[in-house]
């Protein structure tokens, strides 16, 4: 049973997280999910078919924007993946509601019974 909380909570967060790992560079998915991986002590392990579709969700929303690398030598190209302007707001106006909703719920967990 836990694990499907466990699972509905992490839902509710990985659009902000991705956001937040964008926020310095423009990152391609696999590093995404390394980053929330290692990040995250591994409590945030995605596979591909959670992560893009968050991305294309962002996308369509104008929060982030991607590009193909031109490939050099036997590299592969690769779809990178950047924050927008209003990416950035939101990501900042996410992290203010998530600081009063965990502060509020962490008051509440911690309260006697």
């Amino acid at each position: 049973m836990q694990g499907r909380y466990e699972q509905q909570l992490k839902k509710g967060v990985l659009e902000m997280l991705v956001l937040k790992l964008l926020i310095n560079e423009e990152k391609y998915g696999y590093q995404l999910i390394s980053q929330l991986k290692e990040k995250s002590g591994g409590m945030f392990t995605l596979k591909e078919g959670t992560l893009y579709p968050i991305l294309y969700r962002l996308e369509d929303d104008g929060l982030v924007c991607s590009r193909w690398s031109q490939p050099k030598g036997k590299e592969i190209s690769r779809k990178y993946y950047a924050i927008t302007e209003e990416g950035r707001a939101k990501s900042e106006e996410l992290n203010a509601l998530w600081k009063e909703f965990s502060s509020q719920v962490s008051k509440i967990m911690n309260e006697e019974a």
